[in-house]
């Protein structure tokens, strides 16, 4: 494994703008996660970006600051499209009384799922090796539904509406056109985009099925 010793105060420092700040353990957990990305990132693609302090930033960053802005504190939470992990299991570090699901269609990203998962010893984390649409029926429906990296956002809120509680929402990550555009769907109930700290024209937009 790759050794990645970001301090514990530098993991602060970069993670501050976007609203959490984790302790001594959690910093451990990140440090960990990053090293076993960057030694996967070598054998398949899973992420263009390759340096730690940027990892922390575009990945963890982006990805914990939906639980400020939408918010998002405890629940059933699908990661859908999960690719490297994110934005699940950096929220579900963050937030113990999450419980995660990882949907990830691609067999070598899944195993690496799995790995992390084993290697930050995280419970209530499922990795589901499915095509959202080829997921089975679950009584239980979610809390949330996040899609960070999927294309697909119209065949995505067509797969959320059944699936999510009756509070239940879907948390996208979008450029600026995409999150306008998808505003415009009169289906869903939408909450303001959110642009993200750091980023040029990046925004977390969130909304509920209009029933």
């Amino acid at each position: 494994m790759f050794n990645i010793n970001l301090s514990t105060s530098q993991i602060q420092n970069i993670l501050a703008p976007y609203g959490f700040r984790p302790d001594s353990t959690q910093c451990a957990a990140i440090n960990s996660y990053i090293s076993l990305l960057l030694q996967w990132n070598n054998r398949i693609s899973l992420t263009t970006v390759v340096d730690p302090k940027d990892i922390l930033r575009f990945h963890f960053g982006e990805s914990l600051y939906a639980a400020v802005c939408v918010p998002i504190l405890k629940g059933r939470l699908a990661d859908v499209g999960s690719g490297a992990g994110f934005p699940g299991l950096p929220l579900r570090l963050a937030l113990p009384a999450l419980s995660l699901i990882m949907i990830e269609s691609n067999t070598k990203k899944a195993a690496f799922l799995r790995e992390a998962v084993r290697e930050l010893n995280l419970a209530d984390v499922e990795v589901v090796r499915e095509r959202m649409e080829d997921l089975p029926m679950n009584p239980v429906p979610f809390d949330f539904i996040a899609a960070r990296a999927l294309g697909s956002h119209a065949k995505t809120l067509n797969w959320a509406e059944g699936k999510l509680s009756t509070t239940g929402k879907i948390v996208l990550w979008l450029g600026e056109e995409d999150a306008a555009e998808i505003s415009r769907d009169t289906l869903w109930k939408w909450d303001a985009p959110v642009h993200i700290p750091g980023s040029e024209r990046r925004f977390i937009l969130s909304g509920s099925p209009i029933r």
